[in-house]
């Protein structure tokens, strides 16, 4: 175990989370706004596990949680960091199975890991990127305290057309000030 919230562990991917990370990854509503395409088959869940449980949390690049519900043990999502070279910034990105969503899960596991960020690891910003029409993302990011710092418009070619792209920050003062209201 990584990190531990009152429902959920955050850990380090395992070979069984493959059945459920490509049923989840497999749904349209899931994939719509990122970047693999719906169905995901198992074997390349498979091969996606296999390569999420080698990451490295402290060295630079990307690191997968896995975000297993205390209750019954079910995989239900996954939160990734890309930690940059200078080890003081990290971008951050979320995915959660469909008939997860809407129960605070996806604040919960990104609100642990920024707490262990800026905490812990002593970050400087992290930011975030999405799919302006990814409403529910945008609105979780806001809710956690980051700012929208910029629009771009028709920035990523994605499943066949031009889409916005919205961006994000988060500095540690921020999280600070808003641990202290």
């Amino acid at each position: 175990m990584l990190l531990e919230t009152p429902r959920l562990v955050l850990r380090r991917f395992r070979a069984e989370d493959a059945v459920p990370l490509a049923a989840y990854r497999s749904d349209p509503a899931v994939a719509r706004y990122q970047s693999w395409t719906a169905p995901v088959p198992l074997e390349t869940a498979d091969r996606i596990v296999r390569a999420l449980a080698e990451g490295s949390l402290e060295s630079p690049g990307w690191f997968q949680y896995a975000i297993e519900l205390k209750a019954d043990g079910c995989l239900v999502g996954d939160v990734g960091v890309c930690l940059h070279e200078n080890l003081m910034q990290a971008s951050i990105g979320f995915t959660l199975a469909a008939d997860r969503q809407g129960h605070g899960y996806a604040a919960e596991a990104v609100g642990a890991v920024l707490d262990d960020l800026f905490g812990r690891r002593g970050l400087h910003r992290v930011s975030a990127e999405c799919d302006a029409r990814n409403t529910r993302s945008a609105r979780l990011l806001l809710r956690l305290g980051f700012v929208q710092e910029g629009l771009l418009r028709q920035a990523s070619w994605l499943k066949g057309e031009w889409t916005d792209d919205l961006q994000f920050g988060l500095l540690s003062s921020d999280r600070q000030a808003a641990a202290g209201r």
